[in-house]
Order: structure tokens, then C-alpha cells, then sequence
């Protein structure tokens, strides 16, 4: 099984994503080191991406899920899902691919990214990540702006319930 923690860039997909795979004993695969160079470069530029843009980091997500998945291997994997467009490349078995949508509020997550150094990803961005967002209806969410702990709580409690193991 493959759980997908998704959200905006800011709202703790890394964080909590690692922590969770460290718990279960499942690898983490960080969605944003899936980026094509290019893509990256126009980040740190402060430029939005398009779906064009987004197509090839999308394809090389989907088949490190379908690979993974084929060898009976269970993961984390943080990516910032925003569209229902994205979400549906990315569940490529829906019975073994869910997520988990990291929800906040705009101010919270902006002081969030003015806090956090050494990433691409500028704050001038964020406004973008959330004209982007599709919200998802049909996701599990998690509040934010609690502790850390009880966010990990609320994701063990719902992998729990959807039978997630480490293989």
C-alpha cells in the first residue's frame, strides 16, 4: 500500500511523511526530488508551474508507485497532489494508493515557509499552491494547526483502519 501525504508547499507533507514511514518501518520517497531540473530552477525563480510542467514529475511519481506496488512493497510518499487531475495519475490502484491531505490556512503556512530555510520553494509561490488546490472531497484530512504528535495520532488511527503495513 502507498499512502500520499498531500497539501501545499509548507503544510508538513516532509515532516510528518518521514516520521510516519520511520514509524511503520516503510520507505519515504520525497515527491519534490522527483522534480525535473527545470522545474525546479523555475520554483526558486518564483514562477509557478503549469500542468505541462507538472506532466513528466507526475509520470515518474505514478510508475515509482506502480513499481513499488507490483513488488509488494508499502511507502510514504509527500507530494503536493493538488489537483483531482494529479490525484487520479497518482492513484494507480485505487484499493492500494491513499491519501492524506495536510489542510491549514494560508496564514499559518506562510509563516511556516518564512520560518523554514534551505529550500527552493518561495514563499512568493504559496499564493499559487492555493489558487492551484482542488480541495479534495473524497480524501482524508488532517488539521495542521495542532502538535506534530497529533497529527502522527491521526494518521496512525487511519492507516490503522485502512490496513496499512509494511509489506
Amino acid at each position: 500500500m502507498f499512502i500520499i501525504f498531500m497539501g501545499v508547499s509548507g503544510s508538513g507533507k516532509t515532516t510528518i511523511g518521514t516520521q510516519v514511514a520511520a514509524r511503520w518501518g516503510v520507505p519515504y520517497y520525497e515527491g519534490d526530488a522527483y522534480h525535473p531540473p527545470e522545474n525546479v530552477l523555475k520554483m526558486a525563480q518564483g514562477i509557478p508551474l503549469t500542468d505541462v510542467d507538472r506532466v513528466e514529475w507526475l509520470n515518474a511519481l505514478s510508475q515509482l508507485i506502480g513499481e513499488k506496488l507490483a513488488a509488494g512493497e508499502s511507502g510514504v510518499l509527500s507530494c503536493s497532489a493538488l489537483k483531482e487531475d494529479y490525484r487520479k495519475r497518482l492513484q494507480v490502484d485505487p484499493d492500494q494508493v491513499h491519501f492524506i491531505f495536510l489542510d491549514g490556512s494560508y496564514e499559518l503556512i506562510q509563516k511556516r515557509m518564512e520560518a523554514r530555510q534551505d529550500h527552493y520553494m518561495p514563499t512568493a509561490l504559496l499564493r499559487s499552491q492555493f489558487d492551484t488546490l482542488e480541495r479534495p472531497e473524497d480524501v482524508f484530512p488532517i488539521e495542521i494547526d495542532q502538535p506534530v504528535e497529533e497529527i502522527l495520532r491521526e494518521a496512525s488511527s487511519y492507516l490503522q483502519r485502512i490496513g496499512f503495513s509494511s509489506g
